[in-house]
C-alpha cells in the first residue's frame, strides 16, 4: 500500500487544486492523519473528502462517511474539521453528504486486502 499522502489512481481533484494548489499537500498530509477506526485507513485513502474549496478565507469541505449511521461519524467529522483548519491555516466548514460510499471511491481500491472473495 502506498503512503497516506501519496495519491492513488483515483485521486480526487478538488477545486482547491486549481485555486490554491500550494495548500493541497499540507491539507492532504493533515487529513491523512484522520483514520476511520473501523477500517483502519485514512479519510484520504478512503476517498471520503469529496470537495474542498476556499471562499472568503474559509475552507469549505464536502465529506462522506463509509456508512450513513457510522457510530464514529461525529468524532471523525470534528477531527476532519480540526485537521483541515491546521492544513489550510484558516477556519473550515464541513458539510456531510449522504450519498452512499463504495470501494470505487477509494484512491487505490486495490491497495488493501479486504479479506473477501470476489
Amino acid at each position: 500500500m502506498s503512503g497516506d499522502t501519496d495519491s492513488g489512481p483515483n485521486e480526487i481533484r478538488w477545486d482547491l487544486h486549481d485555486t490554491h494548489p500550494d495548500l493541497v499537500p499540507a491539507l492532504r498530509a493533515k487529513l491523512s492523519e484522520v483514520m476511520d477506526p473501523e477500517i483502519g485507513l485514512s479519510v484520504i485513502q478512503l476517498g471520503l473528502i469529496r470537495k474542498v474549496s476556499v471562499e472568503n478565507n474559509e475552507g469549505k469541505m464536502y465529506v462522506l462517511l463509509t456508512t450513513p449511521f457510522c457510530p464514529y461519524g461525529p468524532a471523525m467529522l470534528a477531527t476532519i474539521k480540526q485537521k483541515a483548519a491546521e492544513g489550510l491555516g484558516m477556519p473550515v466548514a464541513v458539510e456531510l453528504g449522504f450519498e452512499p460510499w463504495d470501494f470505487s471511491m477509494m484512491e487505490d481500491p486495490g491497495a488493501i486486502d479486504w479479506g473477501m472473495y470476489m
